[in-house]
């Protein structure tokens, strides 16, 4: 059994996705975004390309089921119901509404990774959640790749970190389990700052920025671990939470 870790998407071939348990990571902030708006009680994350797309795929909804979000170089876009603060999505605000969500990173990976048996979307907030469904695969045999988004096609110190959570936490149960040099990189910095995830963010550039430009809360709400334990697949281009009512 593999497990594989990839900075990035621009290096994705179709053999790093085809038939495996794929799992995206954008810490900062996109899939704590999905992960936080399904909780609270969205019909679905849609994730797409630009401003254009979620402009004019809202067509297609009566305006009162939609919201429309996403950011450009971390702020939020002109018009748009949000940005991406996962601080936003609160109950109130997305509950039963499907969300039109375009982003720097997070969002063009989802659309990177077609092929993939199944594709979760994980992050800290989720993450005891995401990791079950990892093991089950890894017991029924298949074998799983993690994708980084990164920071404008660069490696991310908080994804990888995030990464290499779920590498330790599956060759622990799993310990013959291959794996490629940058899944052995993420589990040496997952090892190194443990449950620290606020060091983690405050040392990543990424989390730097987003503190300066003034989200340094957000840093805080998507370094809590487990606090909102749910599995969001992507799966027929939208993001919806696996449960009673999704089955994979």
């Amino acid at each position: 059994m593999r497990v594989d870790v990839y900075f990035g998407v621009q290096g994705l071939q179709p053999a790093s996705v085809q038939s495996r348990l794929v799992a995206v990571i954008d810490v900062l902030r996109a899939s704590t975004v999905a992960a936080i708006a399904l909780a609270n009680g969205a019909r679905a994350v849609v994730p797409l390309e630009s401003s254009d797309e979620v402009i004019t795929r809202s067509k297609s909804f009566d305006r009162s089921e939609v919201k429309l979000a996403g950011e450009r170089r971390m702020n939020p876009i002109p018009g748009f119901d949000f940005g991406n603060s996962p601080r936003e999505f609160t109950r109130e605000a997305v509950e039963g509404k499907t969300v039109l969500f375009t982003t720097t990173n997070g969002t063009g990976a989802f659309l990177a990774v077609q092929g993939a048996r199944d594709v979760v979307v994980a992050s800290y907030v989720n993450f005891t959640a995401v990791l079950t469904m990892m093991r089950a695969a890894v017991r029924a045999g298949t074998d799983v790749s993690i994708i980084c988004a990164g920071r404008e096609k660069e490696f991310a110190l908080e994804d990888a970190g995030c990464a290499g959570r779920y590498v330790r936490q599956l060759t622990t149960r799993t310990p013959e389990m291959e794996m490629n040099d940058a899944a052995r990189a993420s589990e040496l910095i997952a090892k190194r700052y443990g449950d620290r995830v606020d060091q983690l963010f405050a040392e990543s550039a990424h989390g730097h920025a987003l503190s300066e430009a003034g989200y340094a809360e957000d840093l805080v709400t998507c370094a809590q671990i487990d606090s909102h334990p749910i599995i969001p697949i992507y799966q027929d281009r939208q993001i919806t939470k696996l449960g009673p009512e999704r089955e994979r």
